[in-house]
Order: structure tokens, then C-alpha cells, then sequence
């Protein structure tokens, strides 16, 4: 597959091969494996207070001559803490059983259960290729809800990399026709449910992804632009090029990028 060069002004500059990662067959099953395992080591653990319902004293004696017993009272075999006396007559209420106000849960979240999911190395590396096959692919993408430019897939020129300001990453953006996917990327909503108190109130869009050769001032300025990501090319990953396990991201790469990527044969 040989696509063409396109400098920030969308000026063809020339075209390269690409590299045998794109000749992987799209399996949306193994992506979607690898991205529920990136996800899983990203759960932050959670469970109750060991000893939350247990803080109160709750024997009761069901022994005939027992002080504070429950012999001959006619009441159900209940753990019960005592409120106030009279002499010998003292009032009960149920405690600590999970079936009693303010008592235990009967199987609470434990915070040292492991969420975590594995994935082989193979099968990981199987998944980034048949991802990046995924961005090549116009019909998968625009499924997804991309806006594809005219001249979509193309390679951007290095000199991409070296734009240090938003505003200039935006005006080049623009020029090679992403203004489209960039304003529905630019859309938010506010979050139906609790997320909205617990400082996650708006979700987003994914926008257009661009991978880059190494780290560089594009990184921060674009990194600005919502629903727009920045990558080095070694560290991408299922969950960048399939957002929630979902292929065909509408991916930008650079030239020196993926001339890396065939240098340095990653992810094979």
C-alpha cells in the first residue's frame, strides 16, 4: 500500500510504502481483549471498612440466669445490643447481623481483589497490528463517526512534528481538511449520573489521533485540542487506536513515524 506525503499546507510532497503492520486482518475480537486488559490495570480497587457494622458489642446470652440473657423474653435468637435497662428489664435492638440497622454487609467489596485481566505478548501485539490496519480502512472509520478529508489516508510530512503553538496545530489541522472531525470532537455533554458530583462531570468525544516519531513540541500543542491525541509510535497502544475496543480511530501519521515503525519492526 503506498500512500502520499502531504505537507501541513496539503501540498503533496511524495508517497511511501507502508510497512507489513498494515497488512494485519482487522480481528475486532482480539482488540477488543487487548483494550478490556489496558483497562482493567487502570480499576482502582475498592471495598468496605473490615470492621464497619462489627464496632458494636452484640453478645447476647441465651443461658437461663445470665445477666442481659435473652432466656424468656418470647424474642428471635437475633444478635442485639442493649439501648437502656430498668432494673432487669432492658430494651434490645438487633445488631450486627447483616439483616439489623447499622449492621454488617453480608458480602462486602473487598479492596484486595485483583481486577486485573492478562493478555499474551503475541496476542497483544497481534491486536496493535490489526488496529492499525483498522485506521487505514475508510469504510471502519467513518462507521465509527470520523469525518474523513478528501484525500484520506495520507502520511503527514516530518516538519509536522516541530509545530509548538495550538493555534498553529489547529490552522494545520484545518488545512488538511480535519475541521469537520475537529468541531465533532469538540462536542461535550454533561455525564447522566453520579460522575457528575465526583469531578467528572462532562464527557467527550475521541477525535483525530497523531502518532508521531518521538517526543516533540507538537505534543503539548496539540496535546490542547479536544478530543485530539499525541503518541510516540513505540507506545501506542489497542485502547489509542480503538477507543473503547471499538477499531478504525481516524488516525494521522507522520512520515518519520512510520519510518520508525519499519526500522525498528514494532509490534511484529
Amino acid at each position: 500500500m503506498n500512500l502520499k506525503i502531504l505537507t501541513s499546507q496539503n501540498a503533496e510532497k511524495g508517497s511511501r510504502k507502508m510497512p507489513q503492520q498494515f497488512d494485519e486482518p482487522v480481528r475486532a475480537d482480539l482488540i477488543r481483549r487487548a483494550v478490556d486488559a489496558i483497562h482493567s490495570h487502570l480499576r482502582q480497587a475498592y471495598g468496605n471498612d473490615p470492621r464497619a457494622g462489627k464496632k458494636q458489642a452484640a453478645k447476647l446470652s441465651r443461658r437461663r440466669r445470665d445477666y442481659k440473657g435473652s432466656y424468656g423474653h418470647g424474642i428471635s435468637r437475633v444478635p442485639r445490643k442493649s439501648m437502656s435497662r430498668n432494673g432487669t428489664n432492658i430494651q434490645f435492638v438487633g445488631a450486627f447481623a447483616p439483616g439489623t440497622v447499622g449492621g454488617r454487609k453480608a458480602h462486602p467489596a473487598k479492596a484486595e481483589r485483583d481486577f486485573s485481566k492478562n493478555i499474551n505478548i503475541k496476542e497483544r501485539r497481534k491486536a496493535i497490528r490489526s488496529a492499525l490496519a483498522a485506521t487505514m480502512l475508510k469504510d471502519v472509520i467513518t462507521q465509527r463517526g470520523h469525518n474523513l478529508p478528501s484525500k484520506f489516508p495520507f502520511i503527514v510530512d516530518a516538519a509536522f512534528e516541530g509545530i509548538d503553538k495550538t493555534k498553529a496545530a489547529i490552522e494545520a489541522l484545518e488545512a488538511l481538511e480535519f475541521t469537520a472531525d475537529l468541531a465533532r470532537a469538540s462536542i461535550r455533554k454533561i455525564r447522566a449520573g453520579k460522575g457528575k458530583n465526583r469531578g467528572r462531570p462532562y464527557q467527550g468525544r475521541k477525535g483525530p489521533l497523531i502518532v508521531v516519531s518521538k517526543s516533540c513540541p507538537l505534543m503539548k500543542a496539540a496535546g490542547n485540542i479536544p478530543g485530539v491525541d499525541v503518541v510516540e509510535v513505540s507506545r501506542i497502544n489497542a485502547s489509542l487506536l480503538a477507543p473503547g475496543g471499538h477499531p478504525g480511530r481516524l488516525t494521522l501519521f507522520t512520515d518519520a513515524a512510520i519510518e520508525r515503525l519499519e526500522k525498528e519492526g514494532l509490534f511484529r
